[in-house]
C-alpha cells in the first residue's frame, strides 16, 4: 500500500508560480510512474501532467505546456509540479497518484492505483 501526500498548494496571483510536492511512502517509488491531476468545482478530474519511473519521460496536457514541469526525485520517494505564469483557469484542486501498468495507458486516471488528498491552488485575476 502507497501512501500519497501532496503539499505546496496556496493562493497566488495571476502570473506566479507554486511547487507542489508529492511524498511518497508505504511501497517502491520507482516502480510506479506518477501523476498529478486537477479538479475544478464541477468538472470532472483531469491528466496535467505524468512522469515515467525513472523521471526520462514528461508528459503534460496541452493547457499547461510551456509552464507546468514535472519531475521526481527517486531518493526522496517524491514526485513534483513546478507551475509557472499560474492563470485563474489553473484554479483547482491538484492530486497526485500512483500507477503501477504500462505508460500506453497512464494518461487514464482510472489506471492509478492509489492517491493523495489533493491540495488547493487559487489563482487570482
Amino acid at each position: 500500500q502507497v501512501q500519497l501526500v501532496e503539499s505546496g498548494g496556496g493562493l497566488v496571483q495571476a502570473g506566479g508560480s507554486l511547487r507542489l510536492s508529492c511524498a511518497a511512502s508505504g511501497g517502491t517509488f520507482s516502480t510506479y510512474l506518477m501523476g498529478w491531476f486537477r479538479q475544478a468545482p464541477g468538472k470532472e478530474r483531469q491528466l496535467v501532467a505524468r512522469i515515467s519511473r525513472a523521471g526520462s519521460t514528461t508528459d503534460y496536457a496541452e493547457s499547461v505546456k510551456g509552464r507546468f514541469t514535472i519531475s521526481r526525485d527517486n531518493t526522496k520517494n517524491t514526485v513534483y509540479l513546478q507551475m509557472n505564469n499560474l492563470k485563474p483557469e489553473d484554479t483547482a484542486d491538484y492530486y497526485c497518484a500512483a500507477d503501477r501498468g504500462p505508460w500506453a495507458t497512464s494518461r487514464d486516471l482510472r489506471e492509478y492505483d492509489y492517491w493523495g488528498q489533493g491540495t488547493q491552488v487559487t489563482v487570482s485575476s
